[in-house]
């Protein structure tokens, strides 16, 4: 059975990480989308929260698992017995970055391998940097995230004010 991780913020979980979670599904048996602490990102969501929203987003979906995670990424896959990391590549910009992570993470387990997916055209310019900022501003953001998700985003938006 193939089993692979997909590791991030996800404040908040976007459209395109969703895109990227059924992308994954198709290739592999199992999914765990592992939601990491990150404090110094300074989320608007706590780790529960997110975790949440992921599990909501992905309702139903029985071959997937979400779970807070915090320490090494390959040490998580390695206790999970995953045997992929899946991560989103939107430009090349992103490359370079995930490039060399790969590449550490094999050297530190050569038994897991990375595996590079990138969203759909409608979902690549999409992170969740952009639409807490477009939220902040009063823009439209229904577009970006599920409707749940965006109740969530106005209202942690309007607390923050």
């Amino acid at each position: 059975m193939n089993h692979a991780v997909f590791a991030g913020t996800f404040d908040p979980v976007t459209n395109g990480h969703l895109d990227l979670m059924r992308r994954a599904l198709r290739i592999v048996d199992r999914l765990t989308v592992a939601v990491a602490v990150r404090p110094e990102k300074g989320v608007l969501f706590s780790q529960a929260d997110r975790v949440a929203m992921i599990q909501e987003s992905m309702h139903g979906e029985t071959r997937l698992t979400v779970e807070p995670f915090s320490g090494l990424l390959v040490e998580y896959a390695r206790q999970r017995k995953a045997s992929m990391i899946i991560r989103g590549l939107r430009f090349v910009s992103d490359f370079e970055y995930e490039f060399q992570m790969a590449l550490m993470n094999r050297r530190l387990d050569d038994g897991i391998e990375t595996l590079f997916l990138m969203p759909s055209e409608a979902h690549t310019f999409l992170n969740s940097t952009l639409v807490k900022e477009i939220a902040m501003a009063g823009g439209p953001v229904e577009s970006f995230v599920p409707a749940h998700v965006e109740a969530r985003l106005r209202k942690a938006v309007e607390a923050r004010r």
